[in-house]
């Protein structure tokens, strides 16, 4: 029975990639009317990202594939589409190059997925070769760092690449298959260069004429640009990686660059949310937002774009479009200068965990100027970055990121100065709002919070002037969230004073 089952699913995938080829003959056609069509129009000039849960598996590439075509069709588009690594390939990879430190090279998982795409695609022998190359030059690159013992950060950005790299040939080649013409393109192929420390690379912007070029040469041959994020080189050649999410600062880079009309990224949820819907199952998408209430949110713990992708986009006025490739009819969000009219006062929640609050009270009559400039000496002398800050004439508080930490160096020079007290296990709970009237804000957050037991031990609001952060403890922060978004969310307003307690409220993801 296992057999025919077997049977059963291949003989349904030659149906459904049967049903595409001939779906897309359909849009060969579609598209050449389409190019009829605005001929004579100025086409709307879009960059389309695509995020590894979008391009998961074969399958995944392929419905990516006919999403763009039916976009370019429809709508007449020019596209430049940025992709990310498949699925979970760079935990992968960087799983990998971690047991190659200690001498075992293992890809199999990563070769596979590769692999077995190459074949659901059938990819032509060019394809399979480049491919298959990029995965013998990565498993040498992790044989060299199995006889070293030694994974240095350059060695490190080049060996996470390959996933870019493999990512926009196989997203190419699906494309090609659905009767998009497109090309694959390493990122500084196309003149994107970087500066800055390996892992957190910054894409250098006197790069942006050459890219400007490369790509008009691209659609100017009617082809689409498949390109690689996260990636660079610098001036040397070396390759760089932007860290973390930064395909999606790619993806505005390439669109400021080139001066397009909108960046698209695709995501796997209906655009930006008011909550993280793991913690508020009632949070809804966000349908606009500005360029600050987004960084803002991104900063603060909202995991739907990286926090610096935004800068780009804001500099050169290129709205970016927050859509699900699960559910591409959906309007997604729309992020630009400005935004409409609206009654609601708060855009949206978020929150940062496992933060440390650090208290200092001066215990020198330095003056305020003196006493702080001494403390952000310290910090800048340790390399440690703040997130938010509150200060009066003789004490300071601020938060430091989970990653950052103080050396006992730093701590010895604080207390000479200052009484100093660090606070583990906290959280910034943060909403963006129309600020103009934060009082009345403030008070309805506040009043809820102590209801229900919660304790601020810090109040910033940045100055964006869009912003209001509060630190709370970390077993509190997402019952916080939970209350201030039904706050101002919840149909009943009564509903946030109506939630339990935080000590019978249950357990919600980390």
């Amino acid at each position: 029975s296992a057999a025919v089952g077997r049977g059963g699913l291949a003989a349904e995938a030659s149906r459904r990639r049967a049903s595409r080829r001939g779906a897309a003959s359909v849009r060969c056609a579609a598209l050449e009317e389409g190019r009829r069509r605005t001929e004579e129009e100025e086409k709307t000039r879009v960059v389309m990202k695509f995020g590894g849960s979008s391009l998961a598996t074969a399958s995944r590439l392929e419905e990516v594939a006919e999403l763009i075509g039916s976009r370019i069709a429809e709508e007449g588009l020019e596209a430049v589409v940025v992709v990310s690594a498949m699925g979970s390939t760079t935990n992968g990879i960087v799983s990998a190059a971690e047991r190659a430190l200690h001498g075992e090279v293992d890809l199999s998982s990563v070769r596979a997925l590769h692999v077995e795409t190459l074949e659901a695609l059938r990819a032509p022998a060019s394809v399979g070769a480049e491919v298959r190359s990029l995965l013998r030059d990565l498993e040498s690159l992790l044989d060299g760092v199995s006889m070293v013992q030694e994974l240095t950060a350059r060695t490190s950005d080049l060996v996470v690449s390959f996933g870019e790299r493999m990512s926009c040939r196989l997203v190419a080649l699906a494309l090609n298959n659905a009767g998009v013409r497109a090309s694959a393109h390493d990122a500084w192929t196309l003149g994107l260069r970087t500066t800055g420390e390996f892992g957190e690379a910054v894409v250098d912007e006197s790069s942006y004429e050459a890219i400007a070029a490369s790509l008009a040469t691209i659609l100017e041959n009617g082809e689409v640009p498949v390109v690689t994020g996260f990636v660079g080189r610098d001036a040397h050649g070396r390759v760089t990686t932007l860290g973390r999410g930064g395909s999606d600062l790619t993806a505005t880079t390439l669109a400021a660059a080139a001066a397009f009309d909108e960046v698209q990224v695709w995501k796997d949820v209906d655009g930006m949310m008011t909550a993280d819907p793991r913690v508020v199952p009632a949070a809804r998408p966000v349908p606009f937002a500005t360029y600050d209430e987004a960084a803002e949110l991104a900063y603060f713990g909202a995991q739907v774009l990286h926090p610096i992708s935004m800068m780009p986009a804001r500099k050169a006025g290129v709205p970016v479009r927050v859509k699900n490739s699960y559910n591409p009819s959906h309007p997604g969000s729309l992020i630009a200068a400005t935004k409409p009219p609206t009654d609601q006062l708060v855009t949206a929640v978020a929150s940062k965990r496992h933060v440390t609050l650090v208290d200092l009270v001066s215990t020198r009559m330095l003056g305020s100027y003196g006493f702080l400039a001494t403390v952000f000496d310290v910090f800048a002398q340790d390399k440690v970055s703040v997130d938010v800050v509150a200060t009066s004439e003789v004490s300071v508080s601020l938060s430091l990121d989970k990653k950052q930490h103080l050396s006992d160096d730093a701590l010895h020079k604080l207390a000479a100065v200052a009484q100093v007290d660090i606070k583990k296990d906290r959280s910034i709970v943060s909403f963006v709002a129309d600020v103009s009237q934060s009082t009345q804000l403030i008070a309805n957050v506040f009043t809820v919070l102590a209801r229900n037991d919660i304790t601020v031990e810090m109040i910033s609001q940045g100055a964006s002037k869009n912003n209001v952060a509060l630190v709370v403890r970390d077993d509190h922060a997402h019952l916080a969230v939970t209350l201030i978004h039904d706050c101002f969310f919840a149909t009943n307003s009564s509903a946030a004073s109506d939630l339990p307690r935080a000590d019978r409220h249950s357990p919600l993801p980390v």
